[in-house]
């Protein structure tokens, strides 16, 4: 009963942090005229929450381990509710910026301890079902984000969005609080700033340079900013090598079956990130369809990923993670293939076809994929394996939204590419085939990438099963 009140609590975080990805998306061109600011500044709005979650994972995650796993949790819920009213209180798109980052502050919270959280109250042998269930969260989250979105949007305001989570984030706290209960030992780390401050600022000025450069064409500003991001970077690359507990503890990827594990979820996010937005965009730009219908497509794919993953999940903890993560990431690819073949006229059930293939591949991926991380993790060490998975998933996420933006202003017009993902025009004749054959060599590109994720997990050896 215990282990099920914390998948449960688990399940929550979860959620709410998928409600509020999808859900955003969703309000970016009200966002844009209440505001009245430009579009790369909103495309920050989603960039400084996944940017912030990215480069605290295995910082909260070490602060997990100090301090106990359920408080730095129960800390993150409160975080990101006092984030989301600061978001729904914003008077300016920077304002609202910085408040997102806040969110995220929060966000990193919950997900590099949800992980650990698991590991902590279920067995070995039952983990890959207990991530299995636990990914249903983000399936019915992203969803709901998406339904919640197109109401809340079209009946009250776009600062309701942010609004919503409060009631939400404080029963979670609650719920939470009254549920958890410390199991795991706490151990004695170093936190590295410099470190974040390295990485966070690489991260920062690389991805700016990128989207400015989708917006308005590279500039020598923008040229000085990637090349500080790169040196921002290799300076963080050279400091991690000095100090005892580095951001990133690679050392902990001696272990094969772990370092396969967390390289293939960087593919899986480089590679898979994009093809939502590329999608919608083709949906909006090219088919005519608005944000809410063209996200409705893709609904059915993410109901049924929820619904494949626990069972994903216990495949997994019988056979090990190779099998069904390596099916599911098959899947992907026959998925983004699928969608490659999208025309100007190609009928619309295909998308629905295409996001089936890539939910059900989601829905056997994840779950297996992140018990081989925790399965082969020392018990010890659980949030910082956490911290680890999460921070290379979400950069290879970060990247690919970034890569995404800039594969489509390849194929056409820069100021277009903003205003058909934030759903305020459309394409029509030569614009639109070229957007199209753009989506094309970006989706292929895509495939290639989860190509090399499934080689990582064809690859990664033995797991230790029931050892941990």
């Amino acid at each position: 009963m215990r282990t099920t009140l914390v998948l449960i609590v688990v399940l929550l975080g979860i959620m709410l942090a998928a409600v509020d990805t999808t859900i955003v998306v969703l309000a970016l061109p009200v966002m844009r005229g209440a505001l009245h600011t430009g579009m790369a500044s909103l495309i920050w709005v989603i960039m400084a929450y996944l940017l912030t979650v990215t480069v605290l994972s295995t910082q909260v995650g070490r602060l997990g381990d100090i301090y106990g796993r359920v408080r730095m949790y129960n800390l993150g819920f409160l975080v990101f509710t006092i984030g989301s009213l600061l978001c729904g209180l914003s008077q300016s798109a920077p304002q609202l910026i910085v408040f997102r980052v806040v969110q995220g502050v929060g966000g990193a919270l919950i997900a590099s301890n949800s992980g650990a959280i698991i590991a902590d109250a279920v067995p070995p042998a039952s983990r890959g079902r207990a991530y299995g269930i636990t990914s249903i969260g983000w399936n019915v989250g992203a969803v709901l984000g998406i339904l919640l979105g197109g109401v809340i949007i079209t009946f009250f305001g776009w600062r309701d969005i942010f609004f919503i989570n409060v009631p939400l984030g404080a029963i979670a706290l609650w719920i939470s609080i009254r549920t958890l209960r410390e199991k795991g030992r706490t151990a004695s780390h170093q936190l590295d700033v410099p470190g974040v401050v390295l990485l966070g600022g690489g991260l920062f000025l690389a991805l700016l340079a990128l989207t400015q450069s989708a917006s308005s064409g590279w500039t020598s500003a923008g040229v000085l900013e990637l090349a500080g991001g790169v040196l921002a970077l290799v300076g963080f690359t050279l400091w991690e090598r000095l100090i005892p507990e580095p951001v990133l503890q690679l050392a902990i990827l001696r272990q094969r079956v772990l370092a396969a594990s967390v390289l293939a979820a960087f593919f899986q996010g480089l590679g898979g990130f994009a093809v939502l937005f590329l999608v919608i965009m083709y949906l909006q730009g090219v088919r005519g369809l608005s944000p809410f219908d063209a996200s409705l497509l893709l609904v059915p794919g993410y109901v049924l990923g929820g619904v494949i993953a626990p069972y994903a999940g216990r495949l997994s903890d019988r056979l090990g993670a190779r099998t069904p993560a390596s099916i599911g990431l098959a899947l992907q690819i026959v998925a983004f293939v699928i969608y490659s073949t999208l025309g100007l006229t190609t009928p619309l059930v295909v998308v629905v076809v295409a996001a089936l293939a890539n939910g059900v591949g989601s829905g056997f991926f994840f779950p297996a994929n992140n018990s081989a991380v925790m399965a082969n993790a020392p018990s010890h060490q659980y949030g910082v394996a956490s911290g680890l998975l999460r921070t290379f998933s979400n950069v290879g996420m970060v990247a690919s939204f970034a890569v995404a933006l800039v594969a489509a202003t390849a194929a056409i017009p820069r100021a277009y590419v903003f205003a058909i993902f934030l759903g305020v025009s459309q394409l029509n004749g030569a614009l639109a085939t070229a957007f199209v054959s753009g989506m094309h060599n970006a989706l292929i590109l895509a495939a290639i990438l989860i190509a090399v994720a499934l080689a990582l997990s064809v690859l990664r050896g033995k797991e230790l099963r029931g050892q941990s």
